[in-house]
């Protein structure tokens, strides 16, 4: 029997690009941690929890998020966190997974910057051996913050940049700009860290300009609000900067009214390098291979331009040539075979 083109994309070999770690808390996970931590959660159960998932937009997500993030004090709450969402990605043949953390989130409640870092740090190391997932660690500051909260979280990062692989930008999008964050971003290019932001999500154009002129990423996050601009799309497609898109998410937060409204199939079709990710899959609805199914279901891609994403989700990512290779060598092995 010929599979179908979800089977072959959900069982295709891919990396995730765009997920926060974060936002993998599981609300059983998150009642779990909460008896262990002895904290009360402002919901009186896992269903009441799962209930409050119906955002208006990215700021009503945000209130559940940090909320939820409460229960995470301990070193082994972050490792219990990030081997979930591993064994998830695993599940899904997802080989290597680049996560985002924000450690202000934790570090305002108190948390050590180093016991977030080592419990995700050794989760990842345990995934790598037991479930043959890469993975690794991008640093991101909290656009709503001032930058010089983010400048003494970079000052506390700094005896630990050689288990950091990047920095990013994320948190609310509307009214703070890329711009907000340019100094900052430039002391981590000194310090030769790989950058990418959130901008084009619920920003307009204007941030994904600023995210690539002013703090000169190398990636941006989302970006589905390019299409609204020309000449930026020209430059994103003769540059092949990748957009590591959200498509659950995006509808969740209601920048789509549904999926069938989606502009992944435009983005592709103007030549952009696009991914596609789960963001904050504990919140909107799934991980890799749900987003996969939703948008296929939807917009009706191609086996070749699930092909397509799969290889550009390695060609951005943050590793050497010799293994970005190997997984596209893969990845062509595992089509030659359907």
């Amino acid at each position: 029997m010929t599979r179908s083109v979800a089977a072959i994309a959900c069982g295709m070999p891919k990396a995730e690009l765009h997920v926060h770690i974060e936002g993998t808390l599981e609300p059983e996970l998150a009642f779990a941690l909460a008896e262990r931590n002895a904290v009360r959660l402002p919901y009186a159960s896992v269903d009441a929890l799962r209930a409050a998932y119906e955002f208006q937009d990215l700021q009503s997500f945000l209130d559940v998020y940090y909320a939820g993030a409460s229960v995470l004090l301990h070193e082994q709450d972050f490792y219990d966190l990030a081997q979930a969402y591993l064994r998830r990605a695993a599940a899904d043949h997802v080989v290597h997974a680049e996560i985002f953390f924000d450690p202000q989130t934790h570090t305002a409640r108190g948390v050590p910057f180093e016991v977030v870092l080592d419990g995700l740090e050794r989760a990842l190391h345990d995934g790598l051996r037991a479930l043959g997932v890469s993975s690794r660690l991008i640093l991101c500051f909290l656009r709503h913050l001032p930058e010089a909260d983010a400048f003494a979280t970079l000052e506390q990062a700094l005896p630990h940049l050689g288990r950091i692989h990047g920095v990013g930008l994320d948190s609310s999008e509307r009214g703070h700009p890329p711009s907000k964050f340019e100094r900052v971003f430039a002391r981590c290019r000194e310090l030769e860290l790989p950058c990418v932001a959130h901008a084009g999500e619920e920003g307009p154009p204007a941030y994904i300009w600023e995210a690539l002129d002013l703090l000169q990423v190398r990636r941006i996050d989302h970006g589905v609000r390019a299409l609204e601009d020309e000449r930026l799309v020209e430059r994103l497609r003769a540059a092949r900067i990748p957009l590591t898109v959200c498509p659950l998410s995006n509808v969740k937060l209601r920048v789509f009214p549904d999926m069938r409204r989606h502009n992944l199939k435009r983005l592709l079709d103007a030549g952009l390098a696009v991914t596609v990710n789960s963001d904050d899959p504990a919140y909107f609805g799934g991980y890799v291979n749900d987003n996969i199914r939703a948008v296929q279901d939807a917009l009706d891609l191609s086996a070749a331009d699930w092909r397509r994403i799969a290889r550009t989700s390695f060609e951005a990512s943050l590793v050497d040539e010799p293994t970005r290779a190997r997984w596209i060598a893969d990845l062509d092995a595992y089509f030659a075979r359907k």
